[in-house]
């Protein structure tokens, strides 16, 4: 952490409240990216985004330097975004579904940008794991985070966590194996092609 981000922080704690917006406008972006990429919506990241700085304004007197801001504030992100996460997905199990499951809307900028960052088999298999699996990427891939800070963002140790990356890793890869053809189907169309 900087030198001058800490001093802000005192300051903050110390009623010097104007001494915030500085520290939003250093840690905004790459709270918002992170948020985006675990939510998968660029509207729900702004929301979040806001929720969370909100939140950490409200405990930054909690806060204690033998943790890293960063860290700090990714822990309230990550947990602000599973809630979401949650929330979301019980709404969709109790929601009466009105419409057909054909997209009735346009994709957004944000998504065709988003698809022409991952590969087609990569964005599907993305959209499988669970939250936390997929949290556990983000961190360590996207947003560069040592196992030790992911694991104290997520509340889990150092060596959980690599064992957990390992075998999100493994699981990842095996979604993304091209889909192998029966041989009894193959042997059909040859069977077939013979008989033409």
């Amino acid at each position: 952490m900087s030198e001058e981000i800490e001093y802000r922080i005192k300051r903050v704690q110390a009623g010097e409240i104007q001494d915030y917006a500085y520290i939003v406008k250093e840690y905004q972006r790459q709270i918002f990216v992170y948020c985006w990429r675990i939510l998968g919506s660029e509207q729900e990241a702004e929301e979040a985004v806001q929720d969370i700085f909100v939140s950490a304004f409200e405990k930054i007197s909690m806060y204690k330097p033998t943790v890293g801001f960063s860290s700090w504030l990714y822990k309230m992100a990550y947990h602000h975004c599973l809630n979401l996460i949650r929330r979301k997905s019980l709404q969709r199990k109790f929601r009466i579904n009105l419409f057909t499951s054909t997209n009735m809307t346009a994709d957004s900028a944000a998504q065709v940008m988003e698809r022409q960052l991952f590969s087609e088999p990569l964005s599907r298999a993305l959209g499988q794991l669970n939250a936390e699996e997929r949290n556990l990427l983000v961190l360590r891939i996207f947003e560069e985070k040592s196992f030790g800070e992911i694991g104290e963002i997520m509340n889990k140790s150092e060596e959980a966590i690599k064992k957990k990356y390992g075998r999100t890793k493994t699981k990842l890869k095996k979604m993304m194996e091209p889909i192998k053809e029966d041989p009894k189907c193959v042997n059909y169309k040859t069977e077939l092609r013979n008989k033409v």
